[in-house]
């Protein structure tokens, strides 16, 4: 792989600036698994200059984590890992391996701090708070919704007037909130089968931009080649269009408001459902971004938890929900605040069909 090339004519920025202005920090790996260049991000992350990590071996700078057997030829992921550097001190990444096309045994490296980029998959505290989840709407819908059948009858005989609309209204309300709860306590199968996403996604997209995304722009951004994925068609569709209407929600306040639809295929990709549970692939990602303030900084790690809300109007189930059937689907559900300037990024990763 020849070195970066200086900036082009005509004023543009050539692939050298470019490669340092990248807003996550990238090394580049010959085939003699040596450091070959490190951007910007990647020397304050280190805290090593490129001069002093080119031409080091990589294990001397950044052991690569894991023990490699995920490794299949084309890249590997993993996430939320924490690595020692060849300083002594520890970071918390996303680390992100990809073969560099046409380039044979050259390798792009991506970290993405933990800091600005959270990974909420699967966890133990997460599955509880689902049981938890389903174990409350059960009573709830059993203890609550058959009385207020009754206290909106009783309403009704009172008459027409504003305190029996009052009341209508509000017991319409919550029997809405308990519909939703109800939800969570579906605990049978949830089918699967391949699927291409296309349809589902522009399906989605046009339900948005007919109602509650009126008026806002809603980019597509796909992988043409994305193979098909295992899902259930309702789920997916109810999934994307429940992060397709927060999107909208989050932009409100936005000047020139965007929400990005995304499709990739992660070569390596493999994430583990639980603690000590083998790590399966979930190439399949779909992203839904938008260009919001993001959630508060006190909620980011619970976003997916029941009840947990960055809105005051806000019930806390949506996201809740989307995490449940992700996990129905074999899939998981990512929160992350990325790029420069920093969007919302909510990431679905799924599996392929017949893997």
């Amino acid at each position: 792989m020849p070195p970066l090339p200086e900036p082009a004519r005509h004023g543009r920025p050539g692939f050298a600036a470019l490669f340092a202005a990248l807003p996550v920090a990238v090394i580049v790996i010959d085939p003699d698994d040596r450091i070959a260049h490190a951007n910007a991000l990647a020397e304050q992350l280190l805290n090593l200059s490129e001069r002093l990590m080119v031409g080091q071996p990589l294990d001397a700078i950044l052991p690569p984590p894991g023990d490699g057997s995920a490794r299949d030829g084309h890249g590997f992921a993993i996430y939320d890992t924490e690595i020692a550097t060849a300083r002594g001190h520890k970071i918390r990444v996303d680390f992100v391996e990809a073969q560099v096309p046409d380039h044979a045994g050259w390798r792009a490296i991506t970290l993405h701090s933990s800091a600005t980029s959270r990974r909420l998959g699967h966890s133990a505290d997460r599955a509880a708070g689902a049981r938890a989840a389903v174990g409350a709407a059960a009573m709830l819908a059993h203890e609550i919704k058959n009385p207020l059948s009754g206290i909106r009858g009783a309403a009704q005989l009172i008459g027409a007037g504003e305190l029996t609309t009052l009341i209508t209204t509000e017991v319409d309300r919550i029997a809405a909130l308990i519909d939703r709860m109800q939800d969570f306590s579906d605990t049978r199968p949830l089918p699967s089968a391949a699927e291409n996403i296309y349809p589902l996604l522009a399906h989605a997209r046009r339900v948005a931009l007919a109602g509650f995304a009126r008026g806002v722009v809603v980019e597509e951004r796909y992988d043409p080649s994305l193979p098909p994925a295992s899902v259930n068609r309702d789920a997916l569709l109810q999934i994307v269009i429940n992060l397709l209407k927060n999107a909208r929600e989050a932009v409100g306040g936005t000047r020139n408001p965007r929400i990005v639809l995304t499709t990739a295929y992660r070569h390596g990709m493999a994430v583990s459902a639980a603690p000590g549970r083998p790590r399966l692939p979930l190439p399949i990602e779909i992203c839904v971004i938008d260009n919001g303030s993001g959630a508060p900084a006190d909620i980011a790690d619970h976003l997916f938890d029941p009840f947990v809300s960055g809105r005051r109007e806000g019930q806390g189930l949506g996201l809740a929900l989307v995490d449940k059937l992700m996990r129905d689907m074999g899939g998981i559900v990512q929160y992350a605040r990325e790029g420069s300037p920093e969007m919302t990024v909510l990431r679905l990763l799924l599996p392929r069909a017949g893997a």
